[in-house]
């Protein structure tokens, strides 16, 4: 008595399916040790589970090596494939311009295709114009920000010189006022610098 083969759908029950998935990701992993072992081989797989828990298996090298090693290989082939992919989903240049010709011919909107082409023109040149006044802006603002920094810095500076002249003058006025016995013991003002 033989065991019946099974017929290859999903397992509805989740816990059977759970043990299915448990035993059989076991066996498959087996099996790639063994081809490794056997043949010499670098072997490197990857299972993710239905709720995403991502199970790896590598022999020899490094998983990532093998994995580095395979995009080397096959770097030309993913990139035409991405293509491809890419072109089928965006269709022909003129697929697209049917369909856009096709949308505004449903929604009754009097533009044709060519009108948009323009208006699309305009709207760049347009933006092109705002972003290079918008830099002008800018500058002449950074611009006139520096000035007001120097101007501030000279008038700092000033304000130093006279705090440093009134100290000199009230420290000699001090002098002549105390008897020569006696310690004066003054803490003047420090200026701190407006901008660094």
């Amino acid at each position: 008595m033989g065991r019946q083969k099974l017929e290859i759908k999903r397992i509805e029950n989740k816990s059977s399916r759970q043990v299915t998935f448990s035993k059989r990701r076991s066996g498959l992993i087996e099996k790639a040790r063994q081809l490794s072992v056997l043949c010499d081989a670098s072997v490197a797989l990857l299972v993710v589970s239905a709720p995403g828990k991502l199970y790896s298996f590598s022999s020899g090298d490094n998983l990532v090596r093998i994995l580095d090693r395979y995009g080397k290989q096959h770097a030309d082939d993913l990139k035409a494939l991405d293509l491809q992919s890419k072109a089928m989903s965006y269709g022909s240049h003129s697929e697209l311009l049917e369909l856009v010709d096709s949308k505004l011919v449903e929604s009754n909107v009097g533009v044709s295709v060519d009108t948009l082409v323009q208006l699309e023109g305009h709207l760049e040149n347009a933006l092109s114009l705002t972003r290079a006044r918008k830099t002008e802006l800018m500058l002449k603002l950074v611009d006139s920000l520096k000035e007001k920094e120097k101007l501030l810095e000279e008038e700092n500076q000033a304000l130093a010189n006279q705090m440093e002249k009134k100290n000199l003058a009230g420290d000699e006025a001090d002098n002549m006022e105390m008897s020569p016995g006696h310690v004066c013991d003054i803490n003047l003002p420090v200026t701190l610098p407006l901008l660094n």
